[in-house]
């Protein structure tokens, strides 16, 4: 009757296959140390034909000893020719990323456009200033475009941007014209003819 993998004990680290685990199994049961040492070298070796050295020799080599710990279950007694990982190393939790969740007014224009109004509103005012202001409602009216495809009025952008701006930023609708965004036709599902 065929043995099956999926009844088999699972693999620690199934790339290098069920053999390299055996081997490595069977260096465990080795009873004097120097021939655990001698077989230990023989299956890094093995591993190293498997997947052949990428990048700095001396970080791989001490990557395929580190390997060899993880699939002894960190019990294999030998002389390591480097240090290698322990297992209390694999068990440390990298450090949570704060997701600061802030208050976005207008979720259409994101984050990111908020904090370059603020940056713009607190320039002095000068043609810089009003030249950013042209391009920062420019970008709002191409993000509304995206949430809304029927269309941005000019004066509900400048609006927007005046609120976003506690009122610093005041462009006229009728005298600073903002571009007028087109959109793209949808792809053809037609199969083009060879």
């Amino acid at each position: 009757m065929l043995t099956y993998n999926t009844r088999l004990k699972r693999l620690i680290l199934p790339e290098y296959g069920r053999n390299i685990q055996k081997m490595v199994n069977h260096c465990l049961s080795l009873e004097d140390r120097d021939e655990r040492t001698r077989c230990a070298h023989s299956i890094v070796r093995a591993m190293e034909m498997l997947f052949p050295a990428e990048g700095d020799p001396e970080e791989y080599k001490r990557k395929l000893w580190d390997h060899l710990a993880i699939m002894a279950d960190f019990s294999l007694d030998i002389d390591w020719p480097c240090p290698v990982i322990q297992s209390e190393e694999l068990k440390t939790q990298p450090q949570p990323i704060v997701n600061e969740v802030a208050d976005i007014r207008f979720k259409q224009y994101g984050k990111n456009l908020e904090a370059m109004i603020q940056v713009a509103s607190q320039m002095p005012d000068s043609p810089e200033r009003h030249a950013l202001a042209l391009l920062l409602a420019n970008q709002m009216k191409k993000m509304s475009l995206a949430v809304n495809p029927d269309g941005a009025d000019d004066a509900h952008i400048c609006k927007d941007l005046r609120m976003l701006s506690h009122g610093t930023i005041n462009l006229d609708p009728e005298v600073d014209r903002l571009h007028e965004f087109k959109s793209m036709p949808a792809p053809s599902k037609k199969k083009k003819k060879k």
